[in-house]
């Protein structure tokens, strides 16, 4: 009995060694990942599962500055069209391969046919070639200032480098591993889809020696798991949290706060270097919407203290906006939107019908396991009835949401009309990487938004060196946007990021990311 008790104390004291014991951060996600191939969406949960899994070749640091990450040096010719690129020694991939300019040079190519940063990088771009296995050559066909900037990929949504054999898969075509070089791996055998998501520390990582800063520098991962708990329902994330089950909320609805600012051992974090904000958007390629009247129409239902309180709860998280790049950002306007300050239900009703609507049904789709649009879209449910309109409610979890907005289809054979999103300020605030704002046609972001005039004043926004002229040309393209009504601004909002006081080194980035972060 004796001996037994000494090999039972051993093996507790064994089992309890803090060489053994493993540091797993719990988070209740504000989605499940369905995508994982940032080409495919600008889902934000995307860009958190591509920000742990791969490295960039380019950082935005908190002042959304671009920043070398798995670049060692770079050179721009005097004529300032040939950057010249060299590679971090080290780098590898999960699978143990190590990563070469021909990784590189495809993953650029298929950024750059893919995306909105992309394409505008590729409208300059005269060629991306390796020079050996280190080093490439980016060559353009004039200047472009941002290009630096937008190597870095638009918080690292689709400026992620993969393995050469899925990049050379067609750009829309999603690929389906998830095989980076990043500070995390993919645990693919646990993920259960709708349930749980692994990240595990990559021991292979080798961390930039600069200290964190927003997405950039020293990616040092300090915790051997993140967990994902997808969790749906609000109250019960809640209760977990309280209850020390999981360690953080990912933008948890914001009308239940109050459960648990009382809480000693929760804290309210912010993670946003710019608020975010939501809008609506209408579907250009359908009727009633390829009316611009049925767009104003939309506009003029809203009244968006109305949405923020439904959305964004407590006033003192939100505030009106009626900037289509943020109230807060470098680009701040409300040029143009003043017809539309003010509800008008009447006027929206009438426009309705001007633009030839005859009590279609309107099909709006909604996300049910995201409060703030859920929220936002049953407020738009409501007011469409307001003014006459026959409304399609179709309500899915968010996953579903991102794959239904991509389809093209008339909203009777599975496509839509209306939806709803919210948007991170950091890319939000300026036109060359606000989604909503592109108006390219079949090129722009869904909802498929048209008009040149718009188009033609952005890119010369992009071409332009002047600040100050920079800042005229986005009044004008602001005025003409709330003429064209690509989306309708839905306010601005602090969302914040309750964890347990035990977990600290939350980053304030573009993006919500797991390196620095430490349980105690």
């Amino acid at each position: 009995m004796k001996g037994r008790a000494l090999a039972l104390a051993a093996g507790l004291a064994l089992a309890a060694s803090p060489a053994l014991a493993q540091k797993v951060v719990r988070i209740v996600p504000h989605a499940d990942v369905k995508v994982v191939d940032g080409h495919q969406t600008t889902a934000t949960i995307t860009g958190q599962h591509m920000a742990s899994v791969y490295d960039s070749l380019f950082n935005w640091d908190s002042k959304l500055e671009a920043k070398p990450q798995m670049i060692e040096t770079y050179t721009l010719s005097a004529d300032k069209l040939t950057y010249t690129f060299t590679l971090r020694p080290g780098l590898k991939f999960h699978d143990g391969t190590a990563v070469t300019t021909k990784d590189v040079v495809a993953s650029l190519k298929r950024m750059m046919a893919r995306e909105l940063l992309g394409r505008s990088l590729n409208e300059f771009a005269a060629s991306v070639q390796a020079v050996d296995d280190k080093t490439f050559t980016l060559k353009m066909k004039e200047p472009f200032g941002p290009t630096l900037y937008t190597i870095a990929g638009g918080n690292s949504v689709y400026g992620g480098i993969y393995r050469e054999k899925e990049a050379l898969t067609d750009p829309n075509t999603p690929i389906t591993e998830s095989i980076g070089s990043g500070p995390f791996k993919f645990v693919k055998e646990e993920w259960v889809p709708g349930a749980k998501i692994v990240y595990a520390k990559n021991p292979d990582y080798v961390p930039r020696s600069e200290a964190p800063d927003g997405l950039a520098g020293g990616k040092v991962v300090k915790v051997d798991r993140i967990e994902y708990k997808v969790i749906a329902d609000a109250a019960t994330a809640f209760a977990a949290l309280n209850a020390g089950e999981v360690d953080i909320l990912d933008q948890p609805s914001m009308d239940l706060l109050g459960v648990i600012e009382k809480n000693p051992d929760v804290v309210l974090g912010e993670v946003q270097l710019l608020p975010g904000y939501g809008g609506l958007r209408p579907n250009f390629l359908h009727p009633p919407f390829n009316n611009p009247k049925a767009r104003q129409a939309l506009a003029l239902m809203v009244d968006q203290r109305e949405y923020a309180q439904a959305a964004y709860g407590a006033e003192r998280w939100w505030k009106v906006c009626f900037g289509m790049y943020m109230c807060r950002g470098p680009y701040a306007t409300e040029a143009g939107a003043d017809a539309y300050r003010k509800q008008d239900l009447a006027k929206a009703r009438q426009l309705m019908k001007e633009a030839g609507y005859n009590g279609e049904p309107i099909t709006l789709i909604g996300a049910s396991d995201i409060p703030t649009l859920n929220a936002l879209t049953l407020m738009t449910a409501e007011n469409l009835k307001k003014i006459g309109v026959n409304v399609d409610l179709q309500i899915a979890d968010w996953g579903n949401v991102v794959t239904r907005r991509s389809k093209k289809d008339k909203p009777a054979d599975g496509g839509w009309h209306i939806f709803h999103t919210t948007f991170g300020g950091t890319t939000g605030a300026s036109p060359l990487t606000s989604l909503p704002t592109v108006t390219t046609c079949d090129k722009s972001w869904f909802g498929w938004a048209c008009d040149q005039t718009a188009e033609d004043i952005r890119q010369k926004f992009i071409r332009e060196t002047d600040a100050e002229k920079q800042k005229e040309q986005v009044e004008a393209l602001h005025k003409r946007l709330w003429e064209v009504l690509p989306f309708i601004p839905l306010g601005e909002y602090v969302q914040p990021w309750p964890h347990r006081k035990n977990i600290t080194g939350i980053l304030k980035a573009p993006l919500f990311v797991y390196w620095n972060i430490d349980k105690s």
